[in-house]
This record gives C-alpha cells, sequence and structure tokens, in this order.
C-alpha cells in the first residue's frame, strides 16, 4: 500500500516538474515573441549607432545651440552652462534687419520659383502621360529627370556662363531676336538677379515634381477619361475636373518637400553668393554666412534661425494639409 502510495506522489511530483518546465517554455516563447530575435539587434545596432551619432545627436546639439550665445572663436562658449542665455537670439532675431531682409528675399524668391516650378511640371507631366507606353515617352522621362541628377554645382556654374553679360549665350541669344536689345546684366543687377536665381532653380528641381506628377498621372483610371468623353467633356474639363483632384496627394507631397525652399543655401551660394549686395540673400544663405562668415561664427545664433526656420516649414506644412482637406493625415 505504501509503496503505490509512494508510486503515486513521485508521478505528481514528476508531473509538477514537467509543468513548471513547460511554464518556463510557455514565458520564454512570449519573452521572444515581445522582444524578437537577440540576433536581429545585434544585426541593426551598427545602423542604430551610427543613426544615434550622425543624425539624433545633431539635432539634439542643434536645439540646445539654439538657446546658447555659442561662437566658433571662443571655445568657452561650447559650454552649454557658460553660454546658455534663453530666448534672448529670438528677441536679437526679432530686430535684426538682416534676417528681416533676407526672410523677405526668402519669400519673395518662394513665390517666383514654386508656383512656376509645380506648373511646368505638371504640364510636362501631363503631355509626357498623354502620350502612352512608348520610346518617345520614355526618352521624354529621361530628358526631364536629367537635370535632378546633375549637381547643384554644377548646374549653378553652367547658369552662370549663360548669365555672363560678355560671353554668354542667353544675352547673345537675345541680341540675334529683333526688336530686342542687349539683355540685362543678370547676376549683376539687382533687379534680376532673384529673377534669374528663380530660374536656374526651377530648371534644377522641376524634374523631381515632374516625376512626382508622371506617376499620379500614371495611376488614374482611363475609364474616368472616357465616361468624361462619353458626356462630352473636352480636355480641359478633363484636366480640371479628373486630373487635378486625383493629383491632390502629389500636389500635398510637393508642398510639404518644398516647405524647405525658404531656406535655399546652396543656389544662392554658388550663382551669386547672396549679390548683388543683399538682393540674393536668402534665410538659408544669411543662416550658412552667420554661422561660418561672418564675425566670430556665431553658431547659436545661426541655430536660433534654423530653428524658426524649422518651426515656419511645419506651419506651412499644417497649413498645406489643412487647405487640401487632408486633416486626418495631420
Amino acid at each position: 500500500m505504501s509503496v503505490g502510495k509512494s508510486s503515486v506522489d513521485q508521478a505528481r511530483a514528476q508531473g509538477g516538474i514537467a509543468t513548471v518546465k513547460e511554464f518556463g517554455r510557455q514565458v520564454q516563447a512570449i519573452r521572444k515573441q515581445r522582444w524578437g530575435d537577440p540576433t536581429g539587434y545585434v544585426l541593426i545596432g551598427p545602423a542604430v549607432i551610427l543613426y544615434l551619432i550622425f543624425n539624433a545627436y545633431p539635432v539634439f546639439r542643434g536645439l540646445e545651440m539654439a538657446f546658447m550665445d555659442m561662437q566658433y572663436l571662443k571655445p568657452a562658449s561650447a559650454n552649454f552652462f557658460v553660454s546658455f542665455n534663453g530666448i534672448d537670439n529670438y528677441v536679437v532675431m526679432a530686430q535684426d534687419p538682416e534676417f528681416l531682409h533676407a526672410l523677405k528675399i526668402s519669400v519673395e524668391f518662394s513665390l517666383m520659383y514654386l508656383p512656376a516650378a509645380i506648373i511646368l511640371a505638371l504640364l510636362v507631366a501631363v503631355v509626357i502621360g498623354a502620350m502612352g507606353q512608348n520610346s518617345i515617352a520614355l526618352v521624354s522621362r529621361v530628358v526631364m529627370y536629367v537635370p535632378v541628377v546633375i549637381p547643384i554645382s554644377v548646374t549653378m556654374l553652367m547658369f552662370k556662363s549663360l548669365y555672363d553679360p560678355r560671353l554668354g549665350y542667353l544675352d547673345y541669344a537675345l541680341t540675334r531676336l529683333p526688336f530686342l536689345g542687349p539683355g540685362p546684366d543678370w547676376l549683376g543687377d539687382a533687379k534680376w538677379a532673384l529673377l534669374a536665381l528663380a530660374i536656374a532653380t526651377i530648371w534644377t528641381r522641376f524634374g523631381y515634381f515632374g516625376l512626382l506628377f508622371l506617376i499620379g498621372v500614371y495611376q488614374i483610371n482611363s475609364e474616368l477619361y472616357e465616361a468624361a468623353a462619353m458626356d462630352g467633356a473636352n480636355n480641359f474639363r478633363k484636366f480640371w475636373h479628373i486630373t487635378i483632384p486625383a493629383l491632390r496627394p502629389i500636389f500635398v507631397l510637393i508642398l510639404v518637400l518644398t516647405g524647405g525652399i525658404l531656406s535655399a543655401t546652396q543656389e544662392p551660394l554658388i550663382l551669386t553668393n547672396g549679390g548683388p549686395g543683399d538682393s540674393t540673400t536668402t534665410l538659408g544663405l544669411y543662416i550658412w554666412k552667420t554661422a561660418f562668415q561672418i564675425g566670430n561664427l556665431r553658431v547659436g545664433y545661426a541655430a536660433s534661425m534654423a530653428l524658426f526656420l524649422g518651426v515656419v516649414q511645419i506651419a506651412f506644412a499644417f497649413v498645406v494639409f489643412r487647405i487640401l482637406g487632408l486633416k486626418s493625415d495631420v
């Protein structure tokens, strides 16, 4: 009798051990599901470290510098606790005539560049889309996108040669046309320099916008155009009532991506260096000069202006979403 009872106790004990082991395996499985395979962390670890060093840290340091009177030629000012000045940079910014002038130039430049680039890109995309899928459309897409892949420095130097009043092809072509005299001094005249900068920038970027529009055009169902034609709609009505509404997400994408055009830096730096005078000094170029060229290299003040510019871009994106009725995506 005792032998039988002992066997039962042993079985119960073994069953308990098996239950504990099973419970442990379930816990490990749950942990593995929650945290994933540790090998994955090892594989993505280097990329995460690089991101933290080259992306996350510069953002954090930039936000920190935006509230400091940090000057590159004064090493002690790099210490946050030494040069922290609260909102003093923003008070100076509101009273800085050069900052206000650069902001004005940036707005004027954006009003010249953005509508023209979008309209040109849209028209080119619609024309290429109407060609269908053939070799001519393929070549047209490549030609449209070529300016985008050319480095900005090369493009601006090319336009600097075109704008040359003595040796440039543009003024030479204008003099050969009837009823036109010599062309203006594109880069030497403050009345024309900003327009010349906008034209060069349009040429470099409209191909990218055109490609985005072309993707949207290809996604439009051709049956919509066929139904509209059966109802007697002409090409303009098809474009206005079908193509434009269907491309609304593309408009949003382009406008949000170009919210940073106020910070255009490379184009004016290479083409005009902000001249003549300050007629083409955009806000981005003024920030660059403040940080790397003017006085004691006031990188703290430059970071404050960059932060202000970032807030403006966020506000612009918010307005774009609201105006175009994409409230749920904000």
